[in-house]
């Protein structure tokens, strides 16, 4: 189970292992609350270890002195410490105003080192961990001069100007693995050595304070009541900054009890990153931010290693009543650039996170079929009264959500293409061609449509949300929002479904039909991909890789494919859909499940990698949450993931939205390329129809 929800316990060597002390600088501009934090942090860290507290200010030699007093430090304090040795050093006497008497800091199991350049760049490479406090400038000197008196005053400016010209050159806080956002309210001592326990290099001698967070235990309410989910979402988490709804939203559509006995359309999830456990963690480049109010952690290291250690062992069990395997956990998206850790080449991944996700350590689970509301929240045993609130305000919403918010008329988007009809229809050709010289034998090419509303026309992401709900609902719909952007998908298809007690499944779709208003027409459009050779050779190809990518982690034996080909048909198309199972082989790693089948084959074709390196010339555009995989990853082991696509991501963008979409389909050999084409419009229509837009008339026509 995780330690703490959300906090990687990475098991790496410390400095403890190598008979040093932990080395944990905690920088800031003067008066941010260092001073504070490091005595505080110190006490915290006492319950369990011995800890040294350094500070910077006791060896500066004057008001002048902050480049000397760097160099003093990292010789005299840094270099013995990092050597396992005592350190010997002089206090600088600020009345006489030159060195005073020896002191030293000796070795203990961590050392705090406090003060403004404890992180500066000569000193980072000898050091374990960085945390930087943040704070405004008016609070910085009023603060400063409240601790000092009155005799700092006059020096402020004198000494803030040395801090300006080194942070100039220098930037630790950029290099910084917790971040404090001092200026949001006192530094929290607990978040931050709850932060500190998710570094690998603090990981080890830290394993007091994860085992501390053990022993949680999922709470779970039943509440008999069928709320409407947009008016529930709207009262819950209309207002959130960071929440997750995974939305059956063609439940009243296509009853769960008509479907397949797996019930995809069962349940809808709801949560937000709010409470005593909620966190918000995204992922950039190769670092994951993993932030809770003020506090937050930067881990670096590869996503689905960090995964592994916060996700797959079985935390809590899944309640007695609840049919759902979802026990809190995580929600969100991996994009599609992640599979520069999954054997594709490392491409650039765009202005959004590589993955997004809340940790909920509250939520609303949606029972459709059984008609009842499920209120989940995480405790550790001690008292929680925001908790206790927000059970009386989600009772209260279930039974009586309220009508949803009217919102403004939405701007019409006009979008536009990356690629022109002619130059998708040359990609496809050149796709046909590495078919052709045995390079691959599907290959899965996309393009994106992109708007932006004009400034001052900001377009509200739940309204447009609710709009696609509306017009193309599907099975696994998912709205995400994050502070600054948002994904609204009415993706009908699963990408892996994992199941506590290890049963997998994924169901790749593969052939598509627009839907006609005319009953007759629409039977044979039906019929025609249910006969048609070339969708099902193409959805046979992904079937034969996501086999493959299952059998890795399968007991042997277990993988089965128990539907092939079948049809079924959503508000907007007839997809052709088949269904693969496997049991999940003992003391396999869930994350490395998740790896190894991503990203979904049905959204780069067969055999994955080499296709994917085609693909990055043809498209040379990153694809973002498009083509990625959203859904939960839960406490109890269970996750459920859809492909994403038929999925609008939008933006903020100064004072508009920036809008995308992102459409493609399967090139085979047998491909028609404008007919591709016609696919791809087909695609599209779902999400452009429900904002009232149309797909750009200028390259309707072409060669």
């Amino acid at each position: 189970m995780p330690d703490a929800p959300g906090i990687s316990s990475t098991t790496a060597p410390d400095a403890a292992s190598r008979g040093a002390p932990l080395l944990i600088a905690i920088d800031g501009r003067s008066g941010a609350g260092k001073t504070t934090l490091a005595v505080e942090l110190a006490a915290l860290l006492r319950e369990h270890h011995s800890v040294g507290l350094f500070h910077l200010e006791d060896i500066y030699p004057g008001w002048d002195g902050l480049d000397a007093g760097i160099a003093r430090y990292v010789e005299r304090v840094l270099t013995p410490l990092r050597a396992g040795r005592t350190a010997h050093w002089n206090a600088w006497d600020w009345g006489r105003e030159h060195d005073g008497p020896a002191r030293t800091t000796p070795v203990t199991e961590i050392v705090l080192l406090e003060g403004v350049g404890a992180a500066a760049a000569a000193a980072r490479a000898s050091l374990d961990a960085v945390i930087w406090v943040e704070a405004d400038a008016g609070i910085r000197r009023r603060t400063a001069i409240e601790r000092d008196g009155d005799a700092y005053a006059p020096f402020w400016q004198r000494w803030a100007a040395q801090e300006e010209r080194w942070l100039a050159g220098d930037h630790p806080g950029a290099a910084a693995d917790v971040v404090v956002q001092g200026h949001r309210g006192p530094p929290s001592p607990q978040a931050v050595r709850l932060a500190l326990t998710g570094l690998p290099s603090c990981a080890v001698l830290l394993a007091p304070e994860r085992a501390g967070r053990r022993g949680l235990a999922l709470d779970c309410e039943r509440v008999e009541a069928v709320p409407d989910p947009a008016a529930l979402f709207s009262s819950l988490y209309g207002e959130a900054p960071a929440a997750a709804w995974l939305d059956s939203s063609d439940a009243p559509t296509n009853p769960p009890t008509g479907l397949l006995a797996d019930g995809r359309n069962r349940f809808s999830i709801m949560a937000d990153a709010g409470g005593a456990f909620g966190q918000v963690a995204l992922y950039r480049g190769g670092v994951l931010e993993v932030g809770a109010g003020p506090v937050t952690t930067r881990i670096r290291e590869p996503f689905f290693r960090w995964l592994d250690d916060v996700w797959g062992r079985r935390a809590v069990r899944v309640p007695d009543g609840l049919a759902c395997g979802f026990g809190l956990g995580w929600l969100g998206y991996l994009g599609y650039e992640l599979k520069r850790e999954t054997g594709g080449s490392d491409t650039p991944a765009g202005r959004l996170p590589e993955a997004a996700l809340i940790f909920a350590g509250r939520a609303v689970v949606l029972d459709h079929l059984e008609g009842a509301a499920f209120l989940l929240t995480l405790s550790d045993g001690r008292p929680d009264p925001e908790r206790d609130a927000w059970l009386v305000r989600a009772r209260e919403a279930v039974v009586a959500p309220g009508p949803v918010p009217p919102s403004p008329p939405l701007p019409v988007p006009h979008f536009a293409v990356r690629d022109t009809r002619a130059g998708y229809l040359a990609k496809i050709r050149r796709a046909q061609a590495e078919i052709a010289d045995g390079n691959t034998y599907e290959v899965c090419l996309t393009t994106s449509l992109s708007a932006r509303t004009g400034r001052g026309d900001r377009l509200d992401p739940l309204a447009a949300y609710l709009r696609l709900r509306a017009g193309s609902p599907a099975p696994f719909a998912h709205f995400l929002r994050f502070p600054g952007f948002a994904v609204a998908s009415s993706s009908p298809e699963r990408f892996l479904r994992i199941t506590a007690d290890g049963r997998m499944r994924a169901e790749p779709i593969k052939g598509t039909r627009g839907r006609s208003a005319d009953p007759a027409a629409d039977a044979a459009l039906r019929e025609d991909l249910r006969t048609s050779a070339k969708d099902r050779a193409e959805n046979i190809m992904i079937v034969d890789l996501l086999r493959n990518d299952l059998s890795h982690h399968a007991v042997p034996g277990s993988v089965t494919v128990s539907r092939l080909c079948a049809i079924e048909t959503y508000a907007t198309v007839h997809q052709m859909v088949s269904t693969i199972d496997a049991r999940l082989r003992p003391g396999s790693a869930r994350a490395g499940v998740v790896a190894s089948a991503f990203p979904a084959g049905s959204m780069t074709g067969a055999p994955k990698i080499s296709t994917m390196a085609i693909l990055d010339g043809l498209e040379r555009a990153p694809r973002g949450p498009y083509s990625g995989a959203a859904g939960y990853l839960a406490l109890t082991g269970a996750s459920d993931l859809a492909v994403v696509i038929r999925t609008l991501v939008l933006e903020d963008d100064d004072d508009g939205t920036r809008l995308t979409l992102g459409v493609g389909g399967a090139i085979t050999a047998d491909s028609v390329p404008e007919e591709e084409w016609d696919e791809v419009r087909t695609k599209a229509r779902g999400v452009l129809t429900a904002l009232g837009a149309a797909f750009p008339a200028d390259i309707r026509v072409g060669s």
